[in-house]
């Protein structure tokens, strides 16, 4: 078995005295370890960097194998990200996301978002709406997509300012008014890929996913909150 894709390097672990198991995302096999044999050496640790880009070769005898990678750097962004907090806290945040699905499922929607917010990584304000939108991508990933086409209660599609807790729908302003206090706030940017955050959307919009995230992904895992989204969005608030 052999095959070669572009992939983005999510981590590694030591493997033996030289070499490294490689976590690898890519678009069509999805999360993808394998065996990088002298992984650990001069030539190879600078491009087995989170974040960085190469040209992976994977082989083994059979698929269910760990199989082994040759790599070769494609673009080399972990010095960049390593210069930014909210960099090297974001790419933290995504490998992390991505462990949540299922080794070698493809997302290819997600491959892509990840590309698009390591390359924006300098921009703080940026940053923060893309990996919102990807969190929004990942729960329907998971199958626990939000629904905010139109209000949950009267199926108009202007207006919608809230989203229940409980079905994940928006709500229109005015039949939402009496349950304000029980709504989550809807970020008008996350309904509208055109539109960019309004002051304080960008906050508004990780207690959003945040919930949703908690209640159908890590507590029926019995896992908690990654430490680097708290800080991520400490590190995106201090530089916006």
């Amino acid at each position: 078995m052999e095959w070669r894709e572009s992939a983005i390097v999510l981590g590694l672990r030591r493997h033996g005295e030289t070499s490294v198991i490689a976590e690898l995302m890519t678009r069509s096999r999805g999360r993808h370890l394998g065996i990088v044999r002298g992984g650990r050496s001069r030539r190879l640790q600078p491009v087995l960097q989170p974040g960085n880009e190469v040209e992976a070769t994977w082989r083994a005898r059979i698929d269910e194998q760990l199989g082994t990678y040759v790599v070769e750097p494609a673009e080399l962004r972990a010095a960049r990200l390593m210069e930014s907090a909210v960099a090297l806290h974001g790419i933290q945040l995504l490998a992390g996301h991505l462990r949540l699905l299922p080794e070698r499922d493809p997302h290819p929607r997600l491959y892509d978002g990840l590309s698009l917010i390591l390359d924006h990584f300098d921009n703080a304000a940026r940053s923060g709406e893309l990996v919102l939108r990807f969190e929004v991508a990942l729960l329907e990933e998971l199958g626990f997509g939000l629904d905010l086409a139109a209000c949950a209660a009267t199926g108009a599609t202007e207006d919608l300012v809230y989203v229940s807790p409980k079905s994940g729908r928006a709500v229109g302003r005015e039949p939402g008014e009496p349950w304000r206090d029980k709504l989550l706030p809807l970020p008008l940017f996350l309904r509208d890929p055109a539109l960019r955050p309004a002051p304080g959307e960008i906050a508004a919009g990780f207690r959003l996913t945040g919930y949703f995230l908690a209640r159908h992904v890590w507590q029926p895992r019995g896992i908690a909150e990654p430490p680097s989204r708290a800080a991520l969005i400490a590190a995106i608030g201090a530089a916006t």
